[in-house]
């Protein structure tokens, strides 16, 4: 997955990143509801997904502007 992320465009990154907090929003309002997961391990791993895709956006703002 990770040398997926690097290989979409920024409108994709953009989609991703979306889903990504999407499904914490989801996830944690499932558990204030709930108070129970099916998988609590969902929130980490889509937390992780959110910080890839940042450093993803990043790492390229930085050699856009290395560029000019």
């Amino acid at each position: 997955m990770k040398n997926k992320l690097h290989e979409l465009s920024e409108i994709d990154l953009k989609t991703q990143l979306e889903e990504a907090r999407e499904e914490v929003r989801t996830q944690r309002f499932k558990f204030a509801v709930e108070k129970n997961l099916e998988n609590p391990k969902k929130i980490r791993d889509s937390k992780k997904k959110i910080a890839r895709i940042l450093t993803i956006k990043r790492e390229r703002e930085l050699t856009e502007g290395k560029t000019r």
